[in-house]
């Protein structure tokens, strides 16, 4: 059985030996992720690079996430490097302090105290510092401790139910999108985005950059929720971030979110990537916990197209070894999800708008109904193959294109398989020929079995796919 679920590894210290990322990629990666939290333009060049380096030595194809940073609301810096901060305690925010002590800190982030009013809860470092505001005086936001604990530099502030007004993109992301767009990256998330218009925006300065990535939104405010729809609207994908997230809404509240927000994207045919401590204790351990492995497991019932490790792959000891454990869990939970797939996909009730989505419906229900081994969409761009994972089809989707970057991009789309594909004939009986063979030549299917193959016609024109063909696999080579 071929794994389904894609994953998403995080470089970084610990996953940059060109020996490394190979045992990485054979363990299962689908797509490396740049943090552009860390790190220099000429860091994150070097890494896409060896990454594609890799990849085409041991001829795989995997896709390149460049994650912008966003606004950095966060403390300053202290004299000491750190505090304690023990309840009751009286402790200021000072936007105008140069270097912090017991009593007050500065702001990387001036407008907090425009920000807030008296009775908001402020949670610093991921929530484990509690604060209450009591007054504020101008640059200078009065806290009382309610939660004490050690406090360092730079640690990142959030308000209990959002509402901080720092924009999604900074000045550094947009240097960043200019860097992603040189790398040729596949993929731009978008941290901390409120609307749909922050998604617009970074799909402009990627495009004026000379960048085709697609945008993905990282889902971590608690006003992102309220604007979900807008947003998977102008997303290409979303990410399910559930570490700020958590600290914005509670983490009682993010295991419902999470579902929700993956059955949303789903709905609009959107990749969704589920993230944040899958395997966190994989940092130092060889194997997963029972928690760890559920955690996973459940994101794959619920339909992500795709988990992804973080700090596990970037810093942690043991990144192959993690690789190897998250695609373990996955095929176990995807034989459940198979076993009690439905008789047919949700969404005949909506409405079908384009041509691409109508065949891809109809493939959906052909498929499940005869019995198909393989399903080969002849692409351009990846649509057809995007509309048709959305369904959850058991069925293996090859996406067989020309283009490396589309080859590239549906790396992170569930059940979708990228094979290079090129055809010197515009006559389309012959190019579906050649795309059986090219699947027999994979060993994806053999003589008797049925597959159905997309493709658009006239062969050559600009354009959609519009035709699909159900075929029986022959004898012949």
């Amino acid at each position: 059985m071929t794994r389904r679920t894609k994953i998403v590894a995080t470089l970084g210290p610990a996953s940059s030996d060109p020996e490394v990322l190979e045992r990485m990629i054979r363990a299962g990666v689908d797509v490396f992720r740049l943090n552009f939290s860390h790190g220099s333009e000429a860091d994150h060049i070097g890494r896409a690079e060896l990454v594609r380096s890799v990849a085409a030595r041991i001829n795989r194809t995997v896709g390149i996430l460049a994650d912008l940073q966003g606004p950095k609301i966060r403390v300053g810096k202290f004299q000491d490097g750190r505090v304690t901060l023990n309840t009751g305690d009286t402790f200021l925010l000072d936007a105008e302090c140069q270097l912090g002590n017991q009593e007050r800190v500065g702001l990387d982030y001036p407008e907090l105290p425009n920000d807030v009013k008296p009775g908001d809860t402020l949670l610093l470092d991921d929530g484990k510092i509690e604060l209450t505001v009591v007054r504020v005086d101008g640059l200078v936001v009065n806290t009382r401790v309610v939660q004490g604990g050690v406090l360092s530099n730079n640690k990142g502030i959030n308000r209990r139910g959002g509402g901080l007004t720092a924009p999604a993109l900074t000045a550094k992301d947009y240097e960043d999108i200019r860097t992603a767009a040189k790398m040729q990256a596949d993929f731009l998330a978008v941290s901390f985005p409120r609307s749909g218009e922050d998604i617009r925006e970074a799909r402009t300065l990627m495009r004026a950059a000379g960048g085709n990535a697609q945008i993905m939104a990282k889902i971590e405010r608690a006003e992102a929720i309220e604007m979900l729809e807008d947003i998977i609207d102008a997303s290409d994908s979303i990410m399910v971030a559930r570490g700020d997230l958590a600290v914005e809404v509670g983490d009682a509240a993010v295991p419902a979110m999470q579902k929700r927000m993956i059955r949303a994207a789903r709905r609009k045919h959107k990749a969704v990537v589920t993230a944040t401590q899958m395997m966190e204790s994989m940092i130092s351990s060889p194997v997963p916990t029972r928690a760890e492995v559920s955690d996973v497991a459940n994101a794959v019932i619920d339909g992500t197209d795709a988990v992804m490790l973080s700090a596990e792959s970037a810093v942690g000891k043991f990144p192959v070894e993690t690789v190897s454990a998250m695609a373990r869990v996955c095929l176990e939970a995807e034989k459940e999800v198979l076993a009690h797939a439905p008789a047919q996909e949700p969404g005949y009730d909506r409405q079908i708008n384009q041509v691409e989505l109508a065949i891809s419906h109809a493939v959906v229900f052909t498929a499940r109904h005869l019995g198909v081994k393989a399903i080969a969409a002849l692409t351009q761009s990846g649509t057809t193959a995007r509309f048709m994972s959305a369904m959850d089809l058991p069925v293996p989707i090859y996406a067989m294109s020309p283009s490396a970057e589309t080859q590239r991009k549906v790396t992170l789309f569930k059940g979708v398989y990228p094979v290079a594909f090129e055809h010197a004939t515009r006559d389309a009986e012959e190019v579906m020929a050649q795309a059986e063979d090219c699947l027999k030549k994979e060993g994806a299917v053999v003589p008797g079995d049925l597959i159905i193959l997309t493709i658009g016609e006239p062969i050559g024109k600009p354009g959609g796919t519009n035709t699909m063909k159900i075929i029986r696999v022959s004898g012949n080579s």
